[in-house]
């Protein structure tokens, strides 16, 4: 391996997850990073100007007019993703990826963590056969990509990270980093508390926050990459990142605390209950959201949180994701 500084190429560079992995190798490693990115205006929580930053500035559908500087990486972080619009999803998430893979060089790239999402593996990190059923676009690209990077001549230097829930930034958006979806999320998690307090629901999940997957990316990109060492695996070594699962019950009961809220007895979520709640509340359903709904138990085994590693998480509770996360204990959201 040369003893020259890793050169390290973050797609999606300036998203909840790109920045947090950004700042982690800035301030730990001496890795010139290539940070890949549409509008520099977002980069927030690392200086642009950096010397050891450059920013590769277009869609990542436009790679061309940075050929010479994707010849030289020798380590890939790929989080850039692409929904709502199918033809955008199939050509950012499946065809730009294939693309991204061919401009590199294979006598210097020691390493790609690809990123995708565990809602398309099974308990045994299995591809779901529903994901391209099912899924929205989204969904069903990733499980394309993952099922043609298995074939990649590369995939034997691939590591394919499946985040479960993700939460970062903070409620109020006075984080240097950006908001996820769920931290944003909690909000109305909150508004809904008085109905949520008076259901029990049979289902449980996997949550990770940003910096603990930053955690880990950096871990994996500043050490030399190794063969799968995961049973029943193909190639492609894969990760699921999570804290233990909880149940929805929990993170309601979670809530209330954290609100200062009342739990009074519960009513059973039946699935007549459930149907008729979609009816009359502003729920706009799919297939794969019913798909969801029948499985319910979105759970892994092995999960792969910072201790897998040695290290140790930022937030591995619902309470230090809530305290993090800046949500008030009382008062007006």
């Amino acid at each position: 391996m040369s003893s020259a500084p890793a050169r390290i190429l973050i797609t999606g560079a300036s998203g909840c997850v790109g920045q947090h992995i950004a700042k982690q190798l800035l301030e730990q490693s001496d890795a010139e990073l290539l940070l890949w990115l549409r509008d520099p205006a977002k980069l927030t929580a690392v200086p642009a100007n950096h010397p050891r930053i450059t920013l590769l500035v277009s869609d990542l559908r436009e790679q061309q007019a940075h050929a010479d500087e994707l010849a030289t990486v020798t380590r890939v972080i790929h989080t850039a993703t692409a929904w709502g619009d199918p033809e955008r999803a199939q050509q950012v998430n499946v065809v730009a990826v294939k693309e991204l893979l061919g401009r590199l060089d294979p006598s210097k790239l020691e390493q790609v963590i690809y990123f995708s999402t565990a809602s398309i593996l099974n308990r045994d990190l299995q591809l779901l056969s529903e994901a391209e059923a099912y899924g929205t676009e989204y969904i069903q690209t990733k499980a394309i990509c993952l099922g043609q990077l298995e074939q990649h001549p590369l995939a034997g230097r691939c590591v394919a990270i499946f985040p479960t829930l993700v939460f970062g930034g903070r409620v109020n958006g006075t984080s240097p980093f950006p908001t996820s979806y769920l931290t944003a999320g909690l909000r109305d998690a909150c508004r809904y508390l008085w109905l949520a307090r008076c259901l029990r629901a049979d289902a449980s999940f996997h949550f990770i926050h940003a910096a603990d997957i930053a955690q880990v990316c950096c871990h994996l990109a500043l050490n030399p990459h190794q063969a799968n060492p995961e049973a029943g695996q193909g190639a492609v070594r894969r990760l699921v990142l999570g804290q233990p699962s909880v149940s929805v019950n929990q993170t309601v009961a979670e809530l209330c605390r954290w609100r200062g809220v009342w739990r009074p007895p519960g009513i059973p979520l039946w699935n007549w209950l459930i149907q008729l709640l979609i009816k009359i509340l502003p729920i706009e359903m799919n297939e794969w959201d019913r798909f969801s709904i029948r499985q319910r138990h979105f759970v892994h085994d092995p999960i792969s949180p910072p201790e897998r590693f040695g290290m140790t998480s930022h937030a591995a509770t619902l309470e230090a994701v809530f305290e993090d996360a800046g949500l008030p204990r009382r008062g007006a959201l």
